[in-house]
């Protein structure tokens, strides 16, 4: 008999920092520096509104006269991020990042941002998974015979 599907909200990484969308670039940096993220919700009066990436500061980044401290969050973020509810299948969310090249996918309820599911946690939550079902010989290389 099979396991039921895990919702995300099970593998998210709640309370994800957030940024204003009219915050400079480098106060993104500095947020994704000080705390080793790579992606940041934006958010404008307290709703989504985009997702920020390191990626994306980096690509705006390398446009000729961008200055960090003057180019605002709002030009380098992607609009309309990938949201799901928290209840969303595990499985549903994982394969809509594939299909799409999400690196994540913003967690909302009633409106607000609770938490970020990202291709890390994807990784976490696949060998948590795959070590459940007891077929692996936990981490590390493959013993040879």
């Amino acid at each position: 008999m099979s396991k039921p599907i895990p919702s995300v909200q099970k593998y998210m990484t709640p309370s994800p920092h957030t940024i204003a969308d009219d915050r400079p670039m480098s106060a993104a940096h500095e947020i994704m520096r000080k705390f080793g993220i790579r992606h940041l919700p934006v958010l404008r009066g307290g709703r989504i509104v985009g997702v920020v990436s390191d990626d994306d500061l980096h690509l705006i980044e390398t446009l000729a006269d961008v200055d960090p401290e003057k180019v605002l969050v709002s030009e380098a973020m992607t609009q309309d991020p990938y949201t799901v509810a928290p209840g969303a299948p595990l499985d549903e969310v994982v394969a809509e990042m594939g299909d799409h090249k999400y690196g994540s996918a913003v967690v909302v309820e009633g409106g607000r941002v609770i938490g970020i599911f990202t291709t890390v946690d994807a990784c976490r939550a696949f060998a948590e998974i795959l070590h459940a079902r007891g077929g692996g010989a936990g981490r590390g290389p493959a013993s040879r015979s």
